[in-house]
């Protein structure tokens, strides 16, 4: 295994635990008022193109770990969505 991936896997670690627990907050308690649309608009953007970043150059972790954020932040945006404009 490369320094590359090593690097890579560690950042996916990293970058999954520290995203999936306000994920798990924000799904449990449905407490949106807090979040910033912008700030999860831009990093669910970012996501998908690390993502598509990962799959042009085959590199697994960044793909992995950026589709996980990807979900978590359109699923925080939905919440979101649901509780500033339809209640």
């Amino acid at each position: 295994m490369s320094a590359a991936n090593i690097v890579g896997s560690l950042a996916t670690i990293c970058m999954v635990l520290g995203y999936l627990p306000q994920a798990i907050h924000t799904i449990r308690t449905r407490d949106t008022d807090g979040i910033a649309m912008p700030t999860f608009i831009l990093l669910f953007l970012g996501s998908i193109f690390f993502v598509v970043q990962g799959i042009l150059i085959s590199n697994y972790p960044l793909i992995i770990a950026n589709s996980i954020t990807a979900l978590c932040s359109a699923i925080i945006f939905c919440i979101k969505i649901r509780n500033d404009y339809f209640r």
